[in-house]
């Protein structure tokens, strides 16, 4: 069995700088990490806490968020505070690092950081210590260690590794080494490690051989790569990955990042970092040329709907594209058409989910300007009939309401959106719900023509999702 790489993406920590990326807004950062997470990223690396109370409100509402990938964060090695400050923000966080970056060749040291080669080795132990003392997973990036001194490297590394890193990662940051020339030192590197201790890279795009290096350092035995969804200063993530997958006869490794949703989610990230700050979000529903032009009916069968599905960048297994087919033809049934972009919807709304636990069968609403609206509901839970009614304020309130009382909890509400996908008189409406429950938020989709419908199912879809994962846990 291939052994497994962590694939780690620095795509939050160089945006601001990354060519046609303007500085991501704390709801966009909190966005592009959700969806680095939905790709199966194993390590989110939000870099230092710059901006103080805002930065540590952004990295605690990732630690109620990202529940399986870890969140790293680095800290300042000029303010030990720096450290406590990180801490506090990940206090909730399910897997939690803190970074700590050094230079370790003597132009970096000299220029940069102003210290003498035993000042930076006291500094990196006492850094290091201060960061395992109260975190398990502590990393030490080793930057510019091309233009390192070999004793000094292994000095610094050994000190780390002393005073409780867990894993051990170096930069090229200038970019001087050729792949074969990374080949050797991180075959030497891991040599020296223990093997307890994990060895990470990140490699300089300078000389276009970021890639290249990355796949090289895989051979000679790395155990993280530091990637990026978004920009092209280091190993890209999506030809990391497309290499890992075509040569792993070569590669001998694997890793978690989903390759069914690679395109949609980084085109989607793409959008997010190429986005104009003076224009509405709204803006931003993607290129549609392309979808506006292809439409499907209910004359075209299961293929033609899973070929534009690959379009789309979705890689169906069987059980998905039945249910992606049979929403397809409820849709082209009422619309005689559906387009590129509703389809994308509907991929969004029935594929990739838990089981559905509660099943919506039935619902009446009543409501009015002079008159309370009420809601009455039928769910299923197996072979057991749910129903019930309540009154809310408005008629999607009320459908909440009378779905709390039926499984018998109701959940926090965290954020809820409509939005039209597709136009005209037959458009479809997509709800998306997200609830908070025990610290955590989970989110659910539904569509539908009729905008309470598709909050019913959205808000049952997050649902499902808690149930699921209470019975898994």
């Amino acid at each position: 069995m291939n052994r497994k790489i962590i694939v780690s993406d620095i795509t939050m920590t160089i945006a601001e700088g990354a060519a046609a990326a303007q500085a991501l807004t704390f709801r966009q950062k909190i966005e592009l990490a959700k969806l680095l997470e939905r790709l199966g990223v194993s390590v989110i690396e939000t870099g230092a806490l710059k901006n103080g109370k805002q930065d540590e409100l952004m990295v605690k509402s990732l630690a109620t968020t990202i529940r399986n990938s870890t969140v790293c964060v680095t800290v300042d090695i000029n303010d030990v505070s720096s450290i406590d400050n990180a801490v506090a923000a990940l206090k909730d966080c399910k897997h939690k690092r803190l970074q700590v970056s050094m230079p370790v060749s003597t132009v970096q040291m000299e220029y940069v950081c102003h210290k003498k080669p035993s000042a930076m080795l006291a500094l990196v132990g006492d850094f290091v210590k201060r960061c395992a003392d109260v975190c398990d997973d502590v990393e030490f990036v080793a930057e510019d260690f091309g233009r390192s001194e070999q004793d000094f490297l292994t000095q610094v590394i050994d000190t780390a590794v002393e005073n409780g890193a867990t894993t051990i990662s170096v930069y090229d940051t200038a970019g001087v080494l050729f792949d074969y020339e990374f080949f050797n030192q991180i075959s030497e590197l891991r040599k020296h490690l223990p093997e307890s201790v994990k060895l990470g890279v990140r490699c300089s795009n300078e000389m276009y051989m970021a890639d290249n290096c990355a796949i090289a350092a895989v051979r000679a035995g790395v155990d993280e790569i530091k990637t990026t969804s978004y920009g092209s200063v280091t190993t890209s993530l999506k030809r990391f990955v497309k290499i890992l997958t075509l040569r792993t006869d070569v590669c001998m490794v694997q890793c978690d990042v989903k390759q069914i949703e690679m395109a949609r989610i980084l085109q989607q990230i793409k959008n997010l970092c190429e986005v104009d700050r003076k224009k509405p979000l709204s803006s931003l529903d993607g290129a549609k040329n392309e979808e506006q032009e292809l439409q499907l009916s209910l004359n075209d069968d299961i293929h033609s709907v899973l070929k534009v599905a690959q379009q789309l960048g979705y890689e169906l297994n069987d059980e998905d594209g039945q249910n992606v087919y049979k929403a397809f033809l409820s849709l082209a049934s009422k619309n005689e058409v559906v387009s590129m972009k509703e389809l994308d919807a509907i991929i969004a709304s029935v594929a990739f989910q838990v089981p559905q636990t509660y099943k919506l069968e039935n619902y009446i609403i009543n409501s009015g300007n002079v008159i309370t609206s009420t809601c009455h509901l039928i769910l299923r839970k197996g072979e057991e009939v749910l129903e019930g009614v309540s009154i809310g304020d408005g008629p999607i309130d009320a459908a909440f309401i009378t779905i709390g009382k039926l499984i018998g909890g109701q959940y926090e509400l965290d954020d809820f959106q409509i939005r039209s996908v597709s136009e005209g008189s037959k458009a479809m409406g997509e709800a998306i719900v997200r609830l908070r429950y025990e610290g955590k938020v989970y989110s659910g989709r539904g569509i539908s023509r009729d905008i309470v419908a598709s909050s019913i199912m959205a808000y049952l879809s997050a649902v499902n999702k808690i149930v699921y994962e209470e019975v898994d846990a």
